[in-house]
């Protein structure tokens, strides 16, 4: 049923509790689990000037120590788990709007279930900000599994 499960992942604790879940479903259907990270080019808050802006949308994004290791450090931590549980993994770096990226290299890559933590931010919160999660559902037609985490 499941053969392919994509992990999106930023490294954080909230990412975190969904590749649990993403790995004990792969275990179970001896899936390959893809991870993926997503460097959001579209967030006016990254911190980087428009050169290095645009060095990043071109996909130059190894020639930027920092962020390439912060990518490789959170596709690293999905690939070692899953790697415990005797399981393939692909480890893949995008750069663009997270939820296009995701439903992109989900539908590119043929994945079967698409597996995300969610902050559980609702109201003012999520007007505001925004939800990967929620975009990625309505960018799809795979199944998503939403891993929510409220803030307490």
């Amino acid at each position: 049923m499941y053969d392919t499960i994509l992990v999106p992942t930023d490294g954080s604790n909230v990412a975190e509790n969904a590749v649990e879940h993403a790995i004990d479903i792969a275990a179970k259907y001896d899936a390959t689990v893809h991870a993926l990270y997503v460097i959001d080019t579209s967030a006016m808050d990254i911190g980087l000037g428009a050169e290095q802006v645009d060095r990043i949308r071109q996909g130059k994004y190894d020639e930027m120590p920092e962020i390439k290791e912060r990518a490789d450090a959170a596709t690293g931590s999905v690939a070692k788990r899953a790697s415990e549980h005797g399981l393939e993994v692909i480890e893949s770096v995008g750069a663009g709007q997270p939820h296009d990226r995701i439903a992109g290299y989900a539908e590119k890559n043929d994945v079967d279930m698409i597996v995300m933590g969610s902050a559980g931010r609702g109201g003012v919160k999520r007007v505001l900000l925004g939800s990967v999660a929620e975009r990625t559902l309505r960018s799809t037609d795979i199944p998503v599994l939403v891993v929510d985490i409220r803030e307490e």
